[in-house]
């Protein structure tokens, strides 16, 4: 784990979606690394006790809770067991969602409803349930975007209208809360090896030319990096940074 930086987070408390694989699991690994003690969520029970034992091996402190983000009443419980676990809530990174590639008329309403739900439902609903918490401590809130929340993508419509939509969620509550000490910033990844990407596919007879503007030269990242860029930004020293998109995409956006 390159450039931590110890007791960052000390006395911090952050609360992590998707935090059974992937970036959830990498910036939960980060954060505790740097002090943090974190509340831990995802849909995936055994994932996300492997991630709690990870933290409490090293000596960490990870409190987790399993549900299904794509319902309010699911939000707002996990973030009240939050408060109750640990008394405050300093830092909330919206990490989980999900992916897919479709035939844009071939696209069913379950498969809509579900990838809306989680991508763009879940990070409203947790930031309308944490805020108050956060304008009590002077946190901040970190929504993980893509690359394709800033360009247009073919047969991820459905997945680019999403993330486009955490874009302006960061971009407004930005602006709502310009007067207070709320931070609200995002992270748009381009592609990142993770179980996302591994088990991604696509529909059968696509053009893939009309992939190539968005597959980048340079490969995928790697989910650490991601959980650098959320330590940075999350920091309590990074008082700075409010209502930006950071692009950590490999010069995808670029040009």
């Amino acid at each position: 784990m390159p450039y931590v930086v110890p007791g960052r987070f000390n006395e911090k408390v952050a609360f992590l979606t998707g935090a059974g694989s992937g970036i959830g699991r990498a910036t939960a690994l980060r954060l505790s690394a740097e002090g943090a003690e974190v509340f831990l969520h995802d849909v995936n029970a055994e994932s996300l006790a492997e991630t709690v034992s990870m933290i409490t091996a090293d000596g960490g402190t990870a409190v987790s809770r399993v549900g299904d983000v794509s319902e309010r009443g699911e939000c707002v419980a996990a973030i009240d067991e939050a408060i109750e676990a640990f008394g405050r809530l300093d830092v909330l990174a919206n990490i989980a969602g999900i992916a897919g590639a479709f035939h844009f008329t071939e696209m069913t309403e379950a498969q809509y409803r579900r990838m809306v739900a989680i991508n763009m439902d879940a990070p409203f609903f947790f930031c309308q349930a944490a805020i108050p918490h956060l304008l009590a401590s002077d946190g901040n809130i970190v929504n993980i975007a893509s690359n394709a929340g800033l360009m247009g993508q073919a047969y991820t419509t459905a997945y680019c209208m999403t993330k486009g939509a955490v874009v302006q969620l960061t971009r407004s509550l930005a602006m709502e809360f310009a007067k207070t000490t709320l931070r609200v910033n995002a992270i748009a990844p381009g592609g990142i090896v993770t179980n996302l990407t591994h088990n991604f596919q696509f529909p059968s007879e696509i053009d893939f030319e009309l992939m190539t503007p968005y597959m980048g030269f340079r490969g995928q990242g790697e989910a650490d990096d991601i959980a650098e860029l959320v330590a940075l930004v999350a920091a309590p020293g990074s008082t700075n940074i409010h209502g930006a998109i950071f692009s950590s995409d490999r010069g995808i956006t670029a040009g």
